[in-house]
């Protein structure tokens, strides 16, 4: 699912921009108020500029919220308004990304399709508003169908640039979400486009060039939570490559920004657990949980609980997890990544392998490939599994959870010297990359040395 932050170095942004007001709404999706950005939850490759995301927590004050009551009154006087309508089917597409409700999903369908019947003919709103429920429902080749026939009716905007380049992203056409990137910062050079393009680096392991192009981007943004967003992938592209400690100063730099930015708890809280300070982990996953109950900052819960050994915590926080899961799946939302590895690592392993085999069919992601790797390895078909994994790593990325499950699949298959390259090269990368599975990853090292 649409995750955003990520609990794992392979989860990737679920973070979709908000923030319009009934009069301003349609300005601010031209200006590139809208994108998926991986959750993610997301947050699923970071982008868009984030007037409130879901890593924000929600408020009585939300302005996210107080437009949806806006145009919602401007809609009973005005049922047949179009564009209204357009954006309100935004806003809800990205009120379910800031309070985690799937719920919004069939709601955004039912308003962007009454947009397009009231005015097919060059609603690119609405079909930018479809491209992006699509993405946050993991639909991504419609997605991409819904973002190519809101460029025909506008081809100069640059927010449907970045969602064209979200789907191709996705659907693992990463040259082709590269161009549009590039279209995108040649129409309008700031941080939507240039958080897009510090993705395409990151997912070609060029990290210098990541982070250059994200600190572009923060010294672009607009406000505290542009700020804060920029912030938080700082953090990340630290902590993904083994330094916890400059993700906490991000974090905290971003917090005193803005302060209700959930997402940068969620950050805190991972360097804190690399860091040994578990106990300051657990306060801060705890509030980024009971303000926004993002699947992802659930399990990175959960999984904390269980390296400590508290494990009646732990599987209370999966449960919720797997609440959540199925809730996502009632409405709409296609399961892949996320849900195949949880079920591999804490709970059926056969349904992981059907969750990752759709998953692969839907959203043929390195992240899915990794996950279905490693379904295919907890159900012992192995030789299937390294394939998979080597499509994981094809692009060059450098993660260390991708070494580690390939690094256990070479063992199976009994090449140690492969294994011992694997693990060797996910713990250089990031020493601290899971609490659960790095002690293993160690352990796993010392007894093929």
């Amino acid at each position: 699912m649409t995750t955003s932050p990520r609990r794992r170095p392979s989860r990737r942004r679920t973070v979709l921009a908000a923030g319009f007001t009934t009069a301003l709404g349609v300005g601010l999706f031209l200006a590139g108020g809208v994108g998926l950005a991986p959750w993610p939850a997301a947050p699923t490759g970071h982008g868009a500029a984030p007037a409130a995301e879901a890593g924000a927590a929600a408020s009585p004050a939300d302005p996210l919220a107080a437009d949806i009551t806006g145009i919602q009154t401007h809609l009973r006087q005005t049922p047949d308004d179009a564009v209204a309508l357009a954006t309100l089917g935004l806003d809800y597409v990205q009120q379910a990304k800031a309070t985690a409700d799937p719920t919004y999903y069939p709601k955004a369908e039912g308003v962007l399709k009454r947009s397009l019947a009231l005015q097919s003919a060059g609603n690119f709103t609405a079909m930018g508003g479809m491209a992006a429920l699509e993405a946050g429902r993991h639909h991504f080749t419609q997605a991409l169908t819904w973002s190519q026939r809101a460029l025909a009716a506008n081809p100069y905007n640059s927010s449907l640039y970045g969602t064209l380049a979200d789907a191709y992203t996705q659907l693992g056409r990463y040259s082709d979400a590269a161009d549009a990137v590039q279209h995108m910062v040649d129409i309008r050079p700031g941080s939507p486009s240039l958080s897009r393009a510090s993705y395409v680096a990151e997912l070609n392991g060029d990290i210098p060039t990541a982070r250059t192009d994200m600190q572009r981007a923060l010294d672009d943004s607009a406000g505290p939570a542009d700020q804060a967003f920029a912030y938080y992938y700082l953090g990340e592209l630290a902590f993904n490559n083994g330094d916890p400690a400059t993700e906490l100063h991000q974090a905290e730099t971003g917090l005193r920004i803005a302060p209700t930015y959930t997402a940068l708890l969620q950050a805190k809280a991972r360097a804190e657990t690399a860091l040994g300070k578990t106990g300051a982990a657990i306060t801060d996953l705890t509030e980024a949980v009971g303000r926004v109950p993002q699947p992802e900052y659930i399990l990175q819960l959960g999984e904390l609980y269980q390296s400590l050994g508290r494990t009646r915590q732990a599987e209370q926080q999966y449960q919720v997890f797997r609440a959540e899961q199925k809730l996502f799946s009632t409405n709409g939302v296609a399961l892949d990544s996320d849900a195949a590895l949880f079920e591999a690592d804490h709970g059926n392993a056969a349904q992981a392998l059907t969750i990752a085999r759709q998953g692969i069919k839907t959203r043929p992601f390195m992240d899915t490939y990794d996950a279905l790797a490693w379904a295919l390895h907890v159900n012992s078909q192995d030789t299937e599994a390294l394939a998979e994994s080597d499509k994981a790593l094809a692009q060059g990325t450098r993660n260390a959870l991708f070494h580690y499950h390939r690094a256990m699949i070479h063992r199976s298959l009994g090449d140690n010297a492969s294994a011992r390259d694997d693990l060797t090269q996910a713990l250089a990368i990031n020493p601290h990359f899971s609490p659960l599975l790095a002690p293993k990853a160690r352990a796993a090292l010392a007894t093929l040395k």
